[in-house]
C-alpha cells in the first residue's frame, strides 16, 4: 500500500525537470548523513541502521501524507533536516545542512542565473593568455604558467581553489579569503590534504634504499650516489606536497658517501700500484681490502698498515703514494658529485614536468673530514655556477654559524664560514642561520646534530613540539599549513590614518585581532582534519617511505594524525611597517614607539599562538610570511577600500612581514638591531635581508662583518643581496667588471646582433 501511494508521487528537480519518486536515494541520502559522523579516526560509524531507519520512516510519512502528487527535492531535504533536528541527531543535523549549503555554494560557483556556465570565464584566460598577462600563471614562481604543462596545473588549480572555497571549508573561511581579511595559503591543494613542507632526513632513507614508485633504490655506496639520490629524493618529495623540500644536515648526510669512495679509492689504487711494481703477490689483498673498509675516517696513518709492508720501505712508500692518490681522487669525485646536485636540483622537474622542486640545504657544521670535504667542495661548485657561469637558484642554501665550530679563528670549521662569506659574496648563497641565537640555542645539544635548527630557504622553521618534547628535532617533520592575517586592514580601521580620530583605538585593534586570530586557527584547524583523515596510500613517499617520522610504521589504510600531529599549524602576518604607520604615523625604523609598538603587536600574536598550542595540544606557531607577492593582493583590495593612504597603500605592496622598508634610509646595524628581536618572537619562521651596492666579492671583510652584526644581534636566519648582472651574450649571471667572466666581451664591446638572445611571445 506504502510503495503504491508513492508510485503516484513524482520529484521535481531544480533544473525544473520531472522524475518518477525514488525512496531510495532519500535512504541513501539520509545514510550519507549518518556516516558522516565518526566517533575518531579509527573507529566505525557510531549511528546504527536503525537510526537512519528512523528518520528514513518519518521522512516518507511526511511524504505519504502530501495532497499534491509532486514535490521539489528541496522539500525532501528539508523534511530530512527538521526530521534529524526534532529526534536529537544535532550532529548528524549540522553535516547535513552544511553539506546542503556547500552544494548550493557550488551551484552559484558554476552556473548564474541563466544557468549559463559562468565558471568558465575563471579559467578562459589561463588558456588564452600569457604568463605576462595573467596573474594567475605567476602565482608559483616555481612553475612556467606558458608551458602545456603549467598550464594544465594552473587550470587544475584555479578549479581546485573553487572546488575547495564551495565544498570543503566553511562559508566565512572563504568570505575572509576573498575579501582580503587572511590569505590561506596553498588553497588549491586543500582537497588533496597535502602538508606544506618538510625537512628530509637523508640518512634514514639512504640506510636501506627507497622507493619512488617506479622500483626501489638500494642503499648508495658512494658520493655520487648520495648526491643523486639527495637529488632524487627531493624531486619524490615534492609530488606528494605543496611546498618546498630542506636537507637539514647535508653535510653530515653526505660524509658517508665520502668514506665509502675513499675506500673504494684506497684499495683500487693499492692495487693498480702494486700491480704495476710487481709486488702484488707479497700482499694478501682479501685481507687488506678487510682491514680498510674498518676504516672509520679518511684521516689514515699508514702506520696501521705496517704488517703488510713488513719492513719494506718500498711497498711502505707505495701505501703512502696510494694514500694521497685515493685521498685526491675522493676529492675530486666529491666535487663532481656536489657539481652534479646543484646541476640537478636547477634542472629536473616535478608535478608533470611544470616545476623545478623548491629546495633547501643546511650545512656547515660537520667537523670531520668528510663532512669539511663535502662542505668545501659544495660551496666550490655553487661558486662556479652553472653551464654559462650562471648562479644557480636552488639548492637555496644555508650555512649555519657555531661559536666552537666555525664562527671563531680558533674553529676547526673557521675556513668553511671564511668561504662561505666569499661565495656568498658572488653568488647570493649561501644564507646564514645562527644556532647560537636566544631562540635557536636552547633547542642544541653538543654532538648531535638532529637538535640544530634548520630553515627552509624560504625561512620557515619547525622546531618545537608540544605533543612530545623529546621530539624537537629538525628532521621528518614540517609546516602542516599557514595562514596569513592581513594587519595593515586591522590597522586602518582602528588607527589615526583615516583622520577619524586622534590617537590609535589599540583596544579596538587588539579585539579586532583576536577575532581574526580566532578565525584562522577555526580554519587551520578544518584544514587540519582534512589532512588528517586521508591515508597512508596517498602519500606514496612522504609517508609510506618513512619521510615524515614514523610514516614507514603505519599500514596503507590508516589515517595520519598520530603523525601529522608533530608538525606545525602556522599564523602569518604582512605589513607590520604599514600597520604602524596606519596606527600611529610612523613605522618601526622611525621611532621608538612605533617599534615598542611593534614588538607589542607581534609579542601579542605570538602568546595568541602559544594559548593555542597549549590549548589544543598541537604545534600552533607565528612566522614572517614569505609571500611578496601576497603583500600585492592584500594592498590592492585595501587601496580599492580606502583609497591611496600615504606611507600605506600609496605602493604596490604592503612591506615583508616585520622587515623596516626597503625604501626607507637607515643603517645596516640599525636595521639589524630592530629586526632582530622579532625572529625570537616569530618561532614558524623569520629572515632579514640586507641590501649592500657594489661589487661585495671585492669587499669580503665588509661581507662578513655585517654576517658578525648579523649573529651578535641574535639574528635566527640572514641573507645578503646585492646586485647580479646578466651578460646579453653568453647568459652569463653574477658580478660582470670590466670583463665578463663567462665570454670574455668587455663591458664597451657592441653586442653582435645574432647573439642576442630573444623570446618569442607569438
Amino acid at each position: 500500500m506504502v510503495e503504491e501511494l508513492l508510485e503516484t508521487k513524482s520529484v521535481i528537480k531544480r533544473n525544473g525537470k520531472k522524475v518518477e519518486f525514488d525512496g531510495s536515494k532519500i535512504a541513501l541520502a539520509i545514510k550519507k548523513g549518518f556516516d558522516s559522523i565518526k566517533k575518531d579516526e579509527d573507529e566505525e560509524n557510531k549511528y546504527t541502521e536503525k537510526d537512519i531507519q528512523k528518520i528514513y520512516q518519518a521522512v516518507i510519512s511526511r511524504i505519504q501524507k502530501l495532497e499534491d502528487n509532486k514535490i521539489k527535492i528541496e522539500e525532501i531535504q528539508d523534511m530530512i533536516e527538521e526530521e534529524l533536528e526534532k529526534k536529537g541527531y544535532e550532529d548528524v543535523f549540522n553535516s547535513f545542512k552544511e553539506y546542503r549549503e556547500r552544494r548550493a555554494n557550488s551551484r552559484k560557483l558554476f552556473f548564474d542565473e541563466k544557468k549559463t556556465h559562468k565558471f568558465l570565464k575563471s579559467i578562459e584566460s589561463l588558456g588564452l593568455k600569457s604568463a605576462h598577462e595573467e596573474d594567475a600563471k605567476r602565482e608559483n614562481a616555481n612553475v612556467d604558467g606558458d608551458t602545456a604543462m603549467g598550464t594544465m596545473l594552473q587550470y587544475g588549480s584555479t578549479i581546485s581553489k573553487e572546488f575547495a572555497k564551495s565544498y570543503l571549508m566553511k562559508p566565512r573561511f572563504a568570505k575572509a579569503h576573498d575579501d582580503g581579511t587572511i590569505h590561506i595559503h596553498d588553497m588549491d591543494f586543500l582537497p588533496m590534504g597535502t602538508t606544506t613542507c618538510m625537512q628530509i632526513e637523508l640518512d634514514r632513507l639512504f640506510k636501506n634504499g627507497f622507493s619512488t614508485g617506479h622500483g626501489h633504490l638500494r642503499s648508495p655506496n658512494d658520493i655520487m650516489s648520495y648526491s643523486a639520490l639527495a637529488a632524487i629524493a627531493i624531486q619524490s618529495n615534492q609530488n606528494d606536497q605543496h611546498g618546498g623540500q630542506s636537507i637539514p644536515a647535508f653535510d653530515f648526510y653526505m660524509a658517508p658517501g665520502v668514506l665509502k669512495t675513499f675506500k673504494k679509492q684506497f684499495k683500487q689504487t693499492i692495487y693498480d700500484l702494486l700491480d704495476y711494481s710487481d709486488l702484488l703477490s707479497f700482499i694478501n689483498m682479501d685481507r687488506l681490502a678487510k682491514e680498510i673498509d674498518k676504516l672509520n675516517s679518511i684521516d689514515v696513518d699508514i702506520e696501521i698498515f705496517s704488517n703488510f709492508y713488513k719492513e719494506s720501505d718500498a711497498v711502505k712508500r707505495l701505501f703512502t703514494k696510494s694514500y694521497e692518490k685515493a685521498l685526491q681522487k675522493t676529492n675530486r669525485t666529491t666535487y663532481q658529485a656536489m657539481e652534479a646536485f646543484v646541476h640537478n636540483l636547477n634542472t629536473m622537474h616535478s608535478r608533470a614536468g611544470a616545476q623545478v622542486p623548491f629546495s633547501s640545504i643546511n650545512f656547515g657544521t660537520d667537523t670531520s673530514s668528510e663532512g669539511r670535504m663535502v662542505i668545501k667542495n659544495f660551496l666550490l661548485a655553487t661558486n662556479e655556477g652553472l653551464g654559462r657561469g650562471e648562479t644557480p637558484i636552488f639548492p637555496v642554501s644555508i650555512f649555519k654559524v657555531k661559536e666552537g665550530i666555525n664562527y671563531n679563528k680558533e674553529d676547526k670549521n673557521y675556513d668553511m664560514f671564511k668561504l662561505a662569506c666569499e661565495v656568498s659574496a658572488k653568488r647570493l648563497f649561501p644564507n646564514f642561520s645562527f644556532l647560537d641565537a636566544p631562540h635557536n640555542i636552547p633547542y642544541y645539544k653538543e654532538g648531535d646534530y638532529r637538535t640544530e635548527v634548520g630553515y627552509m630557504g624560504c625561512r620557515t622553521r619547525v622546531m618545537s613540539d608540544v605533543t612530545d618534547s623529546n621530539n624537537e628535532t629538525t628532521g621528518g617533520r614540517g609546516n602542516l599549513s599557514f595562514t596569513s592575517i592581513n594587519l595593515p586592514r586591522i590597522a586602518i580601521k582602528h588607527g589615526i590614518c583615516l583622520k577619524e580620530r586622534e590617537t590609535a583605538d589599540m583596544e579596538g585593534f587588539y579585539e579586532e585581532l583576536d577575532e581574526v586570530m580566532e578565525l584562522v586557527k577555526d580554519q587551520l584547524l578544518e584544514r587540519f582534519e582534512i589532512q588528517c583523515n586521508k591515508r597512508c596510500y596517498n602519500f606514496p613517499f612522504l609517508i609510506e617511505q618513512g619521510v615524515w617520522t614514523d610514516g614507514d610504521k603505519l599500514k596503507p589504510t590508516d589515517r595520519l594524525r598520530r603523525i601529522l600531529k608533530h608538525g606545525s599549524l602556522t599564523f602569518g602576518f604582512i605589513g607590520l611597517a604599514e600597520t604602524l604607520k596606519a596606527l600611529i604615523g610612523k613605522h618601526q625604523g622611525e621611532s621608538e614607539e612605533a617599534q615598542k609598538l611593534g614588538l607589542e603587536i607581534i609579542g601579542h600574536m605570538r602568546k595568541k599562538a602559544d594559548s593555542y598550542a597549549e590549548k589544543y595540544n598541537l604545534n600552533f606557531t607565528l612566522i614572517a610570511t614569505p609571500a611578496e607577492g601576497l603583500s600585492g593582493r592584500f594592498v590592492g583590495i585595501d587601496r580599492a577600500i580606502y583609497g591611496k593612504i600615504k606611507g600605506v597603500t600609496d605602493k604596490e605592496y604592503y612591506t615583508n612581514s616585520f622587515h623596516v622598508p626597503v625604501y626607507y634610509n637607515i643603517s645596516i646595524s640599525k636595521k639589524i638591531e630592530i629586526e632582530a628581536p622579532y625572529h625570537a618572537l616569530t618561532n614558524g619562521g623569520h629572515i632579514s635581508y640586507i641590501e649592500l651596492d657594489g661589487d661585495t666579492a671585492k669587499n669580503l671583510e665588509a661581507f662578513e662583518s655585517v654576517i658578525r652584526l648579523m649573529k651578535e644581534a641574535g639574528i635566527g636566519y640572514g641573507a645578503i643581496n646585492h646586485p647580479v648582472d646578466r651578460d646579453p651574450v653568453c647568459g652569463y649571471v653574477g658580478v660582470i667588471g670590466d670583463v665578463c667572466p663567462g665570454c670574455g666581451r668587455k663591458e664597451f664591446e657592441s653586442v653582435p646582433l645574432e647573439k642576442v638572445e630573444f623570446k618569442c611571445n607569438c
